[in-house]
């Protein structure tokens, strides 16, 4: 196939007048290589660089079922841009997914991310990518590949737009459904680093109506530290409980978007509720601070926000004590926040008193 001849009056174009840098592009991959392999784990067949990552399915497990899960980091974005704080959103990144495939039991394997803006500037998409790496490496699971897509015009100068998936597998017989959850069980919650990665569609509205300042004091920290701290990962430390208790783990329940009411019924078969004291766990300062500006009543809090706790663990009573223990050992505040309750009529499934 021959191509047109170009018009001797007319310069050459080049994909760079276009808005695309490809010397960008392959820059930022050899940025992002050393910081992969640091995530690097048994399984990886071949990683970035290739067409597709391979990774060759765990063969400890007699039944394995892989068990994926896709998310993004929302409109906390806004917030890095206008902030200029790109160093944390990757850790949500990878957070928001591998947290997920965990509730049904399953050790993250492996993760790839889509970067997508309108003009790669590399530091930025580098600081970015360094996040997702570390997250990785709190998560066990390998960065293996990924997309990156300059693409003019379709976003501002500076901004751009973050999604991943994760991917796990787990021992079909060892898969956490919630099944054999009964009236009486106990409900654990482990504290969040803060707001995680949800809700900020009204944490922005509550941070413009109270005129937020840069710098602004919020229990000991800056304002913004505390809505940008990254989504706390769960893996390694409930992955170590379910290695010693599992038939007494009977269901998990991540506290993402429609917060503590939302989640937790997600997990509990017809017929079950779950009763939760509100003076069993500590609320961080940024809750406090975000109801009282932006004058939030309880229930909204409750079915917005995580409000203390990313990850609920549902267990048998009589080993409450012993999996709390495993869990504060791997270095999770665990709070005994409730019980599961029979559900009656038009009774709330989540109750918090």
């Amino acid at each position: 196939m021959a191509f047109l001849m170009t018009n001797n009056h007319t310069a050459p174009m080049t994909y760079r007048d276009a808005g695309v840098d490809i010397d960008a592009g392959e820059a930022l991959v050899d940025r992002i290589k050393p910081l992969a392999a640091k995530t690097m784990r048994a399984g990886v067949m071949a990683g970035i660089g290739g067409f597709g990552a391979l990774f060759e399915v765990p063969t400890h497990l007699k039944q394995p079922v892989l068990v994926s899960g896709a998310d993004g980091v929302g409109t906390k974005l806004r917030l890095a841009f206008d902030w200029q704080r790109h160093d944390t959103v990757g850790v949500d990144l990878v957070a928001m997914s591998v947290n997920d495939i965990l509730v049904q039991g399953a050790e993250p394997l492996f993760f790839l991310d889509y970067f997508a803006c309108g003009k790669l500037t590399v530091d930025t998409a580098a600081t970015v990518v360094a996040g997702i790496a570390h997250g990785c490496e709190q998560a066990g699971c390998a960065l293996i590949g990924g997309e990156t897509a300059e693409m003019p015009g379709m976003y501002p100068d500076g901004e751009y737009d973050l999604a991943g998936f994760a991917v796990g597998a787990v021992e079909k017989s060892d898969i956490i459904d919630g099944s054999t959850i009964i009236p009486g069980d106990v409900v654990l919650g482990l504290a969040s680093s803060g707001a995680h990665s949800n809700g900020f569609s009204l944490v922005r509205k509550i941070l413009t109506h109270a005129n937020a300042r840069p710098g602004q004091d919020l229990d000991g920290q800056s304002l913004e530290d505390a809505v940008m701290a990254p989504t706390r990962i769960y893996v390694k430390p409930v992955l170590a409980a379910l290695a010693q208790h599992r038939q007494h783990i009977k269901g998990l329940a991540h506290i993402t978007g429609g917060g503590l009411l939302e989640n937790i019924p997600r997990v509990l078969r017809p017929g079950l509720a779950a009763h939760l004291h509100r003076d069993a766990w500590s609320m961080p300062a940024l809750f406090g601070w975000l109801q009282t500006n932006g004058n939030v009543d309880d229930q909204e809090m409750y079915r917005v926000f995580n409000c203390g706790i990313g990850m609920v663990v549902i267990v048998s009573a009589d080993k409450a004590d012993a999996i709390s223990a495993t869990l504060s050992e791997q270095g999770e505040t665990v709070f005994r926040i409730g019980k599961i309750t029979a559900h009656q009529g038009d009774a709330p499934r989540i109750l918090i008193d």
